[in-house]
């Protein structure tokens, strides 16, 4: 958990404008996006300043300001972002923007799946299942609102994966497909990434916990 000490509030540009830094440097994931949502859920209106020293950090907050509607600025200063947060201004105007549970209440069915194969047994045979599983998802009408990958289950969208024209399809469709940041970073898969985009563990709680149902593969 992050340390209370780890945020600080100080007068704002505008007066009666509080401001509260953020210093998330050095901080593992989800831990940054934790403590900017603490400084944000402590404020009716004003500014939060989050600093982070890496890319998936700064996209990670990114996705959190763009849930609570707020205006962003980002400033870099060596290898540190600046991630300025104007909490209570004019929403976000950025396009293309990851839909997010302040957008869809509610999903029905999210995929949580934590291996590259399905079921225990074969590893062999479970690679076969798992294409076969896509397969036969791709010709359904009922697709899931998302798909959460974890683990070895990341291995399925990333580069050289047997499943990853499905997954490019059921992204097509409408199909958010998310991986695990934490995760490609272990198996050194994040610049391998093909499809979808990069999540944490914040995010993929918020998913499951706003899910109507959840399949655990």
């Amino acid at each position: 958990m992050i340390e209370r000490e780890q945020i600080e509030e100080t007068g704002g540009v505008s007066v009666g404008e509080p401001v509260k830094h953020v210093d998330a440097r050095g901080l593992a994931c989800p831990q940054p996006v934790l403590c900017t949502k603490q400084a944000l859920d402590a404020l009716e209106a004003g500014k939060v300043v989050t600093i982070v020293d890496n890319e998936a950090a700064k996209e990670n907050v990114l996705k959190l300001a763009k849930k609570f509607g707020c205006q962003v600025n980002i400033t870099q200063e060596a290898k540190d972002y600046y991630i300025e947060i104007q909490k209570g201004a004019v929403s976000y105007a950025g396009t293309d923007l990851n839909r997010t549970l302040a957008v869809v209440p509610a999903y029905d069915t999210t995929l949580f799946i934590t291996r590259e194969v399905l079921g225990a047994g074969s590893d062999e045979l479970g690679a076969l299942l798992m294409k076969s599983f896509f397969y036969t998802l791709v010709a359904s009408d009922q697709l899931p609102a998302a798909i959460l990958l974890l683990n070895g289950g990341v291995k399925l969208a990333v580069e050289g994966s047997a499943v990853l024209d499905h997954l490019h399809t059921l992204n097509s469709k409408g199909v958010e497909v998310m991986a695990c940041g934490t995760c490609l970073d272990y198996y050194h898969l994040k610049d391998k990434l093909a499809v979808g985009t990069v999540t944490n563990m914040y995010s993929i709680l918020e998913w499951l916990n706003a899910s109507g149902k959840v399949i655990t593969l």
